[in-house]
């Protein structure tokens, strides 16, 4: 069996999204949905809407220079605690 980078969704709320993509993009997606039920057992099939917000947090949790720039954001400079007060 393949490792795809998404597994199993979890059921959650569904969230309103509009969202343009290019017809190739949704083929791709729509097809990663196919293979994903098919992978992951399940008889409903996977929305392909449902993939893209796993997606967007896969994509974020592995960009290094992301969480660089997010750990360099989140942590004050030395001495600004000083200043603002």
């Amino acid at each position: 069996m393949m490792k795809l980078k998404l597994g199993p969704l979890e059921d959650d709320k569904p969230v309103k999204l509009t969202i343009e993509l290019p017809a190739a993009v949704f083929r791709d997606l729509k097809s990663y949905a196919d293979i994903l039920t098919r992978s992951g057992g399940t008889v409903t099939p996977t929305e392909p809407a449902k993939l893209i917000t796993p997606m967007i947090e896969r994509f974020m949790a592995t960009d290094r220079a992301f969480a660089k720039a997010r750990r360099s954001v989140a942590q004050p400079s030395p001495g600004s605690a000083e200043r603002s007060g």
